[in-house]
């Protein structure tokens, strides 16, 4: 299947549509929760694709900015009663203050100390959410009220809550989409070839870097921030490092550097841990199989190596 030689974005715009009509029509066939959590992943990988697969940037601590969001949009939502759209924006604000704060401090470090350092100060996003005392300790923040959205919508109403989900997603993959084909974006993707040679073009690749993190950060916030209001729940369990970890395994599972790739990773490990948690095997090891399985056969992810093999654009 060749690309047309103007329209190489086609075969992405397509996929997008029809993808896009299915997520309408899923929830009437599928249990809409799973499907919102679904999508809170499918951001949530998405975003950190857009740091190590544009700028080739390895984070072990975006728990911190998921997970963190997580917790100021529960207690903005519960606490203080702001708006379910406010409550979100919030928890996205301060995912990207965390995420300035950390990058600020990791991001001219490279490699594995840039990695390390992230994790590090995650832990420290992880032992304020423990020890701090709006957040509940190990009990987390529970009953957050979902409100209604703009005071008109009832988010109560399961399908209008997913559709607010969905909205959120595919703003966040759009939002995505038009920094990566941007002159910033590619300045990223320079960055990310060879960094010597971006400076050596006059580019302050610091600024650029700290920047692509923020915008990370803020979208993993986002996603949280959402998972938090489908819940009505804010717990340890989204930033603890083990978070960390899972949503470098949707991107790898996905395509690292694909558009959709990081969005079909995080949906197959939400479905098999949804599925595993019905059986008596343990799951981190099934888990932990397929991505072997994937890494040996798919060196690219799945949607990586499919695009690779039809000479598509994912």
């Amino acid at each position: 299947m060749a690309v047309a030689p103007g329209n190489p974005e086609r075969p992405l715009m397509i996929l997008a549509a029809v993808a896009l009509v299915g997520l309408i029509i899923a929830p009437f066939v599928v249990y809409p929760v799973f499907l919102m959590k679904a999508l809170c992943f499918a951001l949530f990988a998405c975003a950190f694709n857009l740091l190590i697969g544009y700028v080739g940037l390895l984070s072990f601590g975006h728990a911190a900015f998921f997970g963190g969001a997580a917790y100021v949009t529960a207690h903005a939502a519960k606490v203080w009663g702001l708006t379910p759209e406010l409550a979100i924006l919030l928890g996205g604000l301060s995912a990207g203050v965390i995420g300035a704060a950390i990058g600020a401090l990791a991001i001219r470090r490279q490699g594995i100390y840039f990695a390390m350092t992230t994790l590090a100060l995650s832990q420290m996003v992880f032992f304020v959410c423990l020890q701090a005392p709006f957040t509940g300790g190990e009990d987390g923040i529970q009953g957050v009220p979902r409100g209604s959205l703009f005071g008109l919508i009832d988010l109560n109403n399961p399908y209008a809550m997913y559709f607010t989900v969905l909205a959120i997603f595919a703003g966040g993959v759009w939002f995505i989409y038009r920094i990566v084909h941007s002159p910033f974006g590619q300045v990223l993707k320079a960055i990310r070839e060879n960094e010597a040679r971006a400076t050596s073009l006059g580019y302050d690749t610091a600024k650029y870097k700290l920047m692509a993190f923020v915008l990370s950060a803020t979208l993993a916030g986002i996603a949280g921030g959402t998972k938090a209001l489908v819940f009505q729940l804010a717990t340890l369990t989204d930033v603890q490092w083990q978070m960390s970890g899972e949503v470098v395994l949707m991107t790898l599972l996905g395509g690292i550097g694909t558009m959709v790739g990081p969005a079909v990773g995080g949906v197959i490990v939400v479905m098999l841990q949804n599925y595993l948690a019905t059986t008596t095997l343990p799951a981190t090891v099934v888990i932990g199989l397929v991505f072997v399985a994937c890494v040996l056969l798919f060196r690219r992810g799945i949607v990586g190596e499919l695009a690779h093999r039809l000479k598509i654009r994912l």
